[in-house]
């Protein structure tokens, strides 16, 4: 059996960014001088990107259920690589702002490094406007310090994005 492994690996990535947006989704920790527009603006665009997501991607339990075929295993092992890959690189970081790191993670892979540039089913994720919320999470904010944690987002996911990246499916 041929698998695409481009595809794997998107399937898994969007699993990933599912269960970090369903974890954090109803978490309002505005710890920071964020203004309520932008927070708003992140959780509206937030559960956005859920529903294209939960389009894209099975429920969780049906890869649980058929763990043992081929192509759902390979969705697993790529999940569990960017999991660990994401532990490793958050364990330092004091706080986490799960909206960027996500973004980050999806503008990587289908922006920069151009991953199902020609698939159709990955369409919204392709021509999604990544640059609105760099812009809103980057330049347009004031509090230095979210500005500083946003950029260690930005930083930590370029690094799962190039593990999962390099990750081979050979034994």
């Amino acid at each position: 059996m041929i698998l695409n492994l481009s595809k794997i690996k998107t399937e898994a990535l969007l699993l990933f960014c599912k269960d970090l947006i369903r974890h954090y989704i109803n978490e309002r920790q505005n710890t920071f001088e964020v203004s309520d527009d932008i927070l708003n603006y992140m959780s509206k665009t937030s559960s956005e990107m859920l529903v294209q997501m939960e389009y894209m991607t099975y429920p969780n339990d049906y890869y649980l259920k058929n763990a043992k075929n081929f192509k759902i295993k390979a969705v697993l092992a790529a999940y569990n690589l960017i999991n660990k890959e994401v532990s490793k690189v958050l364990e330092k970081e004091k706080e986490f702002n799960p909206s960027m790191f996500y973004f980050s993670l999806l503008a990587m892979w289908f922006k920069e490094l151009n991953h199902e540039s020609r698939s159709k089913e990955y369409m919204y994720f392709i021509i999604y406007p990544y640059s609105i919320i760099y812009d809103k999470l980057l330049l347009n904010i004031e509090d230095e310090k979210f500005k500083a944690l946003n950029i260690n987002m930005l930083e930590a996911a370029e690094k799962v994005i190039l593990q999962l990246e390099q990750m081979s499916f050979r034994h």
